[in-house]
């Protein structure tokens, strides 16, 4: 019996979230491609050459009996296209009585496309794919399609071999390279293999079809040729059909909803449900609930003037003037402008952790720079730190300051210095230099040591805490479709300096349906992670991670991280990583290695018997071609195999980010591996601050995984250098650097 089973990392709920958001539309949405009933770009069952905007996320729920699918499609380049999906088959039982009960089938794919090349006067758009390239394989197909425009008209046709062109209107015309593609093999792995033997073999069938944009913008029709007969379905679930033509009509109910009602195999209705949004062109929703930036001296003026009933000046103060004593602004506490020696850097520093989001470690004169050494708590775009920093700063400081610089820490690392000249900040502010001009005014410098006039030093805050609300779901596994918990959790950290704390969680679970977890998937490895039954349902109090964590800048661009303790759910021990990221570079590498042993079920400070030594040494590099990253890790994994994971994912300007990853190790695809052969999957990021009124640094991670095995299995570690460094990646300040005025 194959095990069906996923996880979600993150808040699955943030991602429908963001889906339904009104605020999170963008400008050309009414344009946005529709999504076909197996997700992805298409017409009703059938896909076409055209692409969804870079940087669109699409859940599509359809029905089409006797099968439901849920589909996430994800575009993380112009020429490609990702989707995965559940299948729900309401016909077929899961498994014996005895496994599943009463549950149906469920099946899980992974789809992908490429455009070869875009539509021109004369040439149609090309694209090329599979669907279900792993698992199963119920529904595997291969396709070539064309799709050219002409005015309010879209036209597609291709050639389809397996599901999609299970007609097989000709013999298969790749014959000539070998006899082998004359049959296409029965039947699919079960095993998460990719479906190698079956591409393009057999007799394909023809499909296509148009769509028409009505005069109406809120609706779209849509007409099919369907390349499958339903005569060769899977699980001999063979449906009827009395002509191969479908018909569909897609309502926009706004630019985030699109609501698809048709007409099938001339003999069922259906419907289909699209929740979409633009990752790469989202709008953030307004920050009600963020302080407002400090206004500076020439915007007060503005301010009381106006209320005084004299009018505004035609050009505000010269910047030079400007830095000179003078009045407090309006909604400030700051005195009067004074000389750095004289200035309340207590106040000053408490001011930049309330408005600016910077925990002040300490802060420093060089000659004519004043440097805030800190971390960024609060804002999810360093510019905007930056600039309410400098606003603080030029409030309070005499003209005997003409940069400030904000020397960024992460967990009492030093990582860059954002240096901004004060003069034409404020001139910026002021609208007399345009933000191209300014940004010749702003250096980014890898932090060095220099000699400085300690002005202030922060009192280091012992203990920080909280409470909050947590959510995690398996989904597709045998004993229900939804397995769910919600618990709250209590963490909470006691820094013994800025370099070494202790953090940990206590979770409490509040409700969940985990009685219904009874399978246990097979393995024939250690199972280093097909035991999460056990750990989900043993105890209702459990203490995730409790971890004493160290963190040294070793040299210039190497930095250092220790821990020990509970490191995750399932695994504690001791473990150190490196990594050298050299600044101004979009490469780095690092290795990590971990002495750890299995926890106790019930999640407290008892252990089991397996321990291991695992680890991976990983390169990272920032192609530079559409901001994709490539990260190829290779070591010891959990189960004690050995081999690599590749990681290749596409980060937009505003800090989203989806991607892929694959592992292969010295078990995959053997006996010993069991199903799903290797891992792999597709994610999403999503920055919590596109999502909430308040600004926030936190991420909501959706992974889609098609088996949770013990093969390839990795340390979840709470901490990893690349993330603690991301600061140096200097492309989310230069790309958001508007940001720098809010």
């Amino acid at each position: 019996m194959r095990a069906k089973r996923s996880r979600r990392r993150g808040w699955y709920g943030a991602g429908l979230a963001l889906l339904a958001s009104g605020g999170m539309t963008c400008a050309h949405a009414q344009q946005t491609p529709t999504q076909s009933d197996f997700g992805g770009v298409g017409l009703m069952q059938t896909p076409t050459a055209r692409m969804a905007p870079e940087g669109e996320f699409s859940f599509v729920l359809s029905r089409t009996t006797p099968y439901t699918n849920y589909n996430v499609s994800i575009q993380p380049l112009p020429w490609l296209e990702a989707s995965f999906r559940y299948t729900n088959v309401s016909n077929r039982p899961y498994g014996p009585k005895s496994l599943s009960g009463s549950q149906t089938y469920k099946d899980k794919s992974i789809d992908t496309k490429i455009r070869l090349w875009e539509e021109s006067r004369w040439l149609p758009a090309v694209a090329v794919g599979a669907r279900d390239i792993g698992g199963t394989g119920l529904f595997s197909s291969e396709y070539v399609v064309t799709s050219k425009r002409a005015g309010p008209l879209d036209f597609s046709l291709g050639l389809a071999w397996g599901y999609m062109g299970a007609r097989g209107d000709i013999a298969n015309p790749l014959d000539f390279i070998s006899d082998r593609f004359s049959t296409r093999p029965t039947g699919g792995t079960g095993t998460g293999t990719f479906s190698i033997n079956k591409f393009f073999r057999g007799r394909p069938g023809f499909f296509g079809g148009v769509q028409y944009q009505s005069p109406l913008r809120w609706m779209l029709l849509k007409a099919e040729l369907d390349g499958n007969d339903y005569k060769h379905q899977p699980q001999n679930n063979n449906q009827p059909q009395r002509w191969p033509v479908n018909l569909g009509a897609v309502f926009r109910l706004n630019r985030n909803i699109d609501l698809t009602l048709g007409y099938e195999r001339g003999e069922v209705a259906t419907a289909a449900l699209n929740l979409h949004s633009n990752l790469a062109n989202h709008v953030d929703p307004p920050k009600t609930y963020d302080p407002k930036p400090e206004p500076v001296a020439f915007e007060t003026t503005r301010v009381d003037t106006a209320h005084a009933g004299v009018a505004a000046p035609a050009q505000a103060p010269d910047p030079v003037q400007a830095q000179a004593p003078g009045p407090a602004p309006a909604g400030s506490s700051a005195t009067p402008r004074q000389s750095p020696d004289h200035v309340d850097w207590a106040e000053v520093s408490k001011t930049l952790h309330d408005n600016a989001g910077i925990n002040v470690s300490s802060i420093s004169r060089r000659g004519s720079e004043l440097v805030i050494h800190g971390e960024q708590q609060r804002f999810f775009y360093p510019d905007e730190g930056v600039g309410r920093a400098t606003r603080i700063i030029d409030n309070r400081v005499d003209g005997s300051i003409d940069w400030l610089t904000v020397a960024s820490e992460r967990n009492g690392m030093k990582t860059v210095e954002t240096s901004v000249h004060r003069p034409r900040f404020i001139e910026l502010l002021d609208h007399q230099i345009d933000l191209a001009t300014f940004r010749r005014s702003v250096e980014q410098d890898p932090v060095t040591t220099r000699d400085e006039d300690v002005l202030y030093r922060a009192p280091l805050k012992r203990f920080t805490g909280g409470v909050s609300l947590g959510y995690q779901q398996n989904l597709g596994g045998p004993d229900a479709f939804v397995l769910y918990q919600v618990y709250g959790a209590a963490s909470g950290t006691f820094n013994f300096s800025r370099n070494l704390w202790l953090d940990g969680v206590l979770a409490v679970n509040l409700a969940n349906n985990y009685d219904k977890f009874r399978y246990d998937a097979p393995s024939n490895l250690p199972r280093v992670r097909t035991n999460v039954r056990q750990y989900l349902t043993s105890s209702d109090i459990t203490m995730p991670n409790l971890q004493l964590t160290g963190t040294r800048r070793l040299g210039q661009d190497l930095y250092g991280l220790a821990y020990a303790g509970m490191l995750e759910s399932m695994y504690g021990g001791a473990g150190g990583e490196v990594l050298y990221r050299p600044f101004g570079e979009r490469w780095a590498v690092g290795a990590d290695i971990n002495w750890v042993k299995s926890r106790g079920f019930d999640q407290d400070f008892s252990y089991r018997r397996y321990h291991v030594i695992t680890g991976q040494a990983t390169g990272y590099l920032d192609t530079g071609y559409h901001h994709v990253t490539v990260a190829v890790s290779a070591g010891r994994y959990l189960a004690g195999d050995w081999g690599t994971t590749i990681d290749v994912s596409r980060e937009f300007a505003n800090g989203a980010r989806m991607g892929a990853y694959a592992t292969v190790t010295t078990k995959s695809g053997s006996a010993g591996y069991g199903e799903g052969s290797f891992d792999k999957g597709i994610y999403v990021s999503i920055p919590f601050d596109m999502l909430l009124p308040h600004s926030s640094r936190s991420r909501a991670t959706l992974l889609w995984e098609p088996l949770l095995r013990d093969g390839g299995a990795r340390l979840n570690k709470r901490y990893t250098l690349y993330t603690l460094t991301n600061d140096l990646d200097s492309d989310l300040f230069d790309k958001n650097l508007e940001k720098i005025t809010q």
